[in-house]
């Protein structure tokens, strides 16, 4: 060992033997210092409102998640050569695609249903959105989506974080950690689930991921309670319960690490369900709305109480400052979703019957109310479905094409852009990834992809990963 290992003589030669030790000191200093920029420091208020990167037309999102997959070739990509090809096998020029279900010797499947032209620009769209038809005119209908995965879970966390795996913080999160929140009183980021159940992604595909805590959802109950323990007990007065709150927090902060973001969330929390006693049980409260608007979005009856109920909600948050509302249609297992695997004519019938109405009388509330401008609507799924049938009358989930429609918050509506092949089988003309509906998403609130950035383990991470497009022919 003695004949490879030389003593150091002088100064000279201690640093440059020592070179790449004092260089990784100073990197995991640089890093260190990029990651305090990065987090906002537990003595600020990470929620507080910010300025965007440039000029917003849209200041919060709705997104009307159709959990399981809406089929694009009974919804709003009306294609008849379906319905001439229907118990063939699919023509070669079409090229292959790979499912979950469907077998190789699968036989096309033509659609039962029936489309129309609507609005100034004849857009068709099917019978199971007679009440959102009539709202095309404010749609952008993109119909040339497509997403690398053909699983739930997988493309559900691609949908919502633009990753295939858990742990990315969820695009309400970035939203929220990008622009903060005007609501002092009500959850910034509020997800609404569907009463049926979870989903396959379950909870992570909503989650704030590596961001600091304070940027992860609140989850509202189903049903009409959304939130539980909001009335102040009957024996404790506001003043007694403001001072207990304000000891705890006091507390709390006199002995809390300033960048230890869990904890810091944890305050914040106390922090706001102590505030969201004084103003969300009006806020949450829907029987003050006049008849005329539950009856817009069909609260009362069936099957559109309780999806109406959300989406009325929804409306109601955004009103109230919340940034990001997630209203969730689809839950449980498979059926219950719009997871046609076994009877797309039954399956979607339902499913729709029981959105359709609330998600117009959701888009004519907000813009009756000057709302629109200013609240970009995102509808969709985490795919679409095969134009092949599975065990007869149903559809497999289908990534390589399908559709999205976006509404308000600056976009050009009364449109169609892009477009699938005569089978829906594969977006053809001007495709949209995952990628680019988020870049689009975040331009409309002025935020940058790439300056909306988190240092995470060395790296600087996006919501988009890699670059995205922003959708410019739907930019008004």
């Amino acid at each position: 060992m003695s004949e490879h290992f030389r003593w150091t003589r002088n100064r000279r030669e201690f640093l440059r033997d020592s070179f790449a030790g004092f260089g990784s000191l100073a990197f995991s200093h640089l890093a260190w210092s990029e990651a305090m920029r990065a987090a906002p420091s537990a003595m600020q208020d990470p929620l507080a409102p910010k300025k965007p990167h440039k000029p917003a037309t849209a200041k919060s999102v709705i997104f009307l998640f159709m959990a399981g997959g809406p089929s694009h070739l009974e919804t709003f990509d009306p294609k008849p050569l379906l319905n001439e090809l229907h118990g063939q096998p699919r023509p070669k020029e079409f090229g292959e695609a790979k499912y979950q279900f469907v077998k190789g010797d699968a036989k096309i499947l033509g659609t039962k249903r029936t489309f129309q032209k609507y609005g100034q620009a004849g857009i068709e769209v099917s019978d199971l959105f007679p009440e959102t038809a009539k709202m095309v005119d404010d749609l952008a209908i993109i119909r040339s989506c497509h997403g690398d995965m053909v699983v739930h879970s997988a493309a559900q966390y691609e949908l919502f974080s633009g990753r295939i795996i858990p742990g990315f913080p969820s695009m309400g999160s970035w939203v929220v950690y990008g622009l903060g929140s005007e609501a002092e009183s009500m959850p910034s980021y509020v997800v609404m689930p569907d009463p049926d159940g979870a989903l396959e992604a379950g909870q992570p595909m909503y989650m704030n991921g590596f961001l600091p805590a304070v940027y992860q959802p609140t989850t509202f109950r189903p049903g009409d309670q959304p939130v539980l323990n909001l009335n102040l007990p009957k024996d404790v007065s506001f003043n007694d319960r403001k001072s207990t709150v304000d000891l705890i927090k006091a507390l709390n902060e006199a002995t809390m690490d300033p960048q230890d973001y869990e904890f810091d969330a944890r305050v914040r929390a106390y922090d706001l369900a102590f505030k969201m006693q004084t103003e969300a049980p009006e806020v949450l409260d829907i029987s003050t709305e006049p008849q005329e608007t539950l009856d817009l979005y069909g609260v009362g009856a069936e099957p559109t109480d309780d999806y109406g109920r959300r989406c009325l909600l929804a409306r109601r948050l955004v009103e109230a400052g919340t940034r990001f509302v997630c209203v969730v249609s689809g839950g449980g297992p498979g059926n219950l979703q719009w997871d046609a695997h076994s009877d797309i004519e039954e399956n979607h019938l339902r499913m729709a019957a029981q959105t359709d109405r609330p998600v117009a009388g959701l888009l004519q509330d907000l813009k009756r109310r000057g709302m629109l401008d200013d609240t970009l609507v995102l509808w969709g799924g985490e795919f679409g479905r095969s134009p092949e049938a599975q065990g007869g009358e149903g559809r497999d989930h289908h990534n390589l094409g399908f559709t999205m429609w976006m509404a308000g918050g600056g976009v050009k509506g009364g449109q169609v852009v892009g477009a699938t092949d005569a089978i829906g089988l594969r977006a053809v003309e001007k495709p949209y990834h995952f990628r680019d509906i988020h870049t689009t998403m975040l331009h409309f609130l002025g935020l940058d992809q790439d300056g909306l950035s988190y240092l995470h383990l060395g790296r600087n991470e996006r919501l988009t990963q890699v670059h995205g497009r922003v959708i410019e022919e739907i930019v008004a």
